[in-house]
């Protein structure tokens, strides 16, 4: 009786996921909305991780699609979403009609893995109040202070270069060699700290670096799934961060407010906003009041202080290294280019007594378009998210997007559309030029830092470490490809950022 009990809930639980399951997965079919057929569990995401990267994926859908439907259906394993392929839409979603997305519905577990707890991952009130306080540290007066402690590693970046021509026959893994300078331009502007990657490649900040990217906890499919299905993610209680890693920052972020304090070490920097907004927390506490746990608006605790650390030193360091490293590959394929960008930055050097300064950046024109087109060819991230927070009625149509539906928009798919980019897999700095942008990019095709309200916060200070890095690299050295050069370049299935798949091999040589 009992085992006949039991079969028969079994069959009614199983029929019921089922059913619940084939209801999710007609959701579009029942609206007409062009979608490629789901597989249960999996959605379109066949592969995602081990066959495919995210960028190959939504390329597919955006090519099938496009050109049929402002948008395409789309299921994320568990979950449903909408890729948006039509400029103007993608303009009122990013921009115009920004309250109706202004969450990312990303994963984030504060009681579990209270790191993820930072600007980057969290909506709502929290979100607003963290980016109105955390704002004024990436404005251009603020990035600007910075700009002699980037040049200072920049030099010893250049020191490297000059260790591996002479000492290791000037072939390179220039990936690693990019991170280990943006991860100490990361140390010094944030953190105060000297991590000396470049003079150590086994540096205890470089190796936690590589332990969330290269190392991370879970697959890239697992990761996808916890960022597709955060609701779900949380109740599993599952984590993104390694304990290793946690715990590392968690460390190096008391190590730092304690010296500071202790001090009265006053830098001006990212970590003394962070302390600020504790210290007025703690102040606030002392006097009596009664402050929630996620009142962001009466400071920061010092799990909160701690995530906004590591956002800010793994973005920085992962995303500008990339953007260098992919850089490097284009130019020594092109070596026209390369030497035209080299002879701009020597004329404009000259025109500044051979010093990097502040305004001399802003004469490299051609250095400008040349890390448009890097970030157009290889989109670091491939795609924004957003979730439509309240019902949206789409523009001249009866079509609604639901509260809670996630909102795909694809940019490496439009960054290689050849609708607005001729011939996207040419390498063409000149397709930036002011002419060239005024008359034939129409305006939402490049978003390589998305864009309105939720745009990269880092912008600013992402594009001078860049710029810098490969000045003080391309004046005195000359990159070309060798035989462990991986042509065409292929992306690490493992990251959602783009990274090369086996590190990125080039040959320097003094000039």
């Amino acid at each position: 009786m009992f085992i006949t009990l039991l079969i028969t809930l079994l069959v009614i639980t199983c029929l019921a996921g089922y059913l619940k399951l084939k209801n999710l997965y007609s959701y579009w079919s029942k609206l007409s909305v062009p979608h490629e057929k789901p597989l249960f569990f999996l959605g379109n995401m066949k592969g995602l991780g081990y066959t495919y990267h995210w960028i190959e994926i939504n390329r597919r859908i955006y090519k099938k699609f496009k050109g049929s439907s402002p948008y395409a259906g789309f299921y994320t394993f568990l979950n449903k979403a909408a890729m948006i392929m039509d400029l103007d839409l993608i303009k009122n979603i990013l921009v115009k009609d920004f309250q109706y997305f202004s969450d990312r519905g990303l994963f984030h577990n504060e009681r579990d893995d209270p790191l993820t707890g930072n600007l980057l991952f969290l909506d709502g009130d929290s979100w607003r109040i963290l980016r109105q306080k955390i704002s004024p540290v990436f404005t251009s007066s603020k990035v600007k202070l910075m700009f002699t402690t980037i040049v200072k590693v920049a030099e010893r970046l250049e020191q490297s270069c000059d260790f591996i021509v002479n000492k290791e026959s000037g072939e390179a893994e220039v990936k690693d060699l990019c991170a280990r300078f943006t991860t100490d331009v990361i140390g010094e502007c944030a953190f105060g700290i000297e991590c000396n990657s470049l003079k150590d490649p086994t540096a205890e900040f470089r190796e936690m670096g590589r332990n969330v990217f290269e190392r991370p906890r879970h697959s890239l499919l697992i990761q996808s799934f916890m960022f597709t299905n955060p609701d779900l993610a949380r109740q599993l209680r599952m984590k993104y961060f390694g304990n290793d890693s946690a715990e590392f920052f968690t460390k190096v972020v008391k190590e730092t407010i304690k010296l500071r304090q202790e001090n009265f070490i006053k830098r001006n920097d990212f970590m003394d906003l962070l302390i600020e907004l504790m210290e007025k927390r703690e102040k606030l506490l002392k006097q009596g009041q009664h402050i929630q746990e996620d009142d962001m608006a009466s400071g920061l605790t010092f799990e909160q202080v701690c995530a906004q650390a590591m956002v800010f030193f793994l973005a920085g360091f992962d995303t500008s290294s990339s953007t260098m490293s992919f850089c490097l590959y284009e130019l020594a394929l092109n070596s026209d280019i390369q030497r035209k960008l080299r002879e701009e930055i020597l004329q404009v050097l000259e025109k500044h007594n051979s010093q990097v300064t502040f305004e001399s950046l802003k004469e490299m024109h051609y250095l400008e378009q040349v890390l448009n087109e890097t970030l157009r060819k290889h989109s670091i991230a491939p795609h924004l998210n957003r979730i439509c927070v309240k019902d949206y009625r789409l523009p001249n149509s009866e079509m609604i997007l639901e509260k809670g539906l996630n909102i795909i928009i694809p940019i490496d798919a439009i960054h290689n559309d050849p609708e607005y980019f001729e011939e996207p897999e040419k390498f063409n700095p000149d397709r930036f030029s002011s002419t060239s942008m005024a008359t034939k990019h129409p305006a939402f095709s490049f978003l390589p830092f998305g864009e309105g309200p939720r745009n990269c916060i880092g912008m600013r200070f992402g594009k001078l470490q860049t710029q810098i890095g490969l000045i003080m690299m391309l004046r005195k050295f000359h990159f070309t490809i060798t035989s462990k050069t991986k042509i065409p370049v292929r992306y690490s299935k493992k990251s959602f950022v783009l990274a090369p798949e086996s590190g990125m091999y080039l040959k320097i040589e003094k000039i």
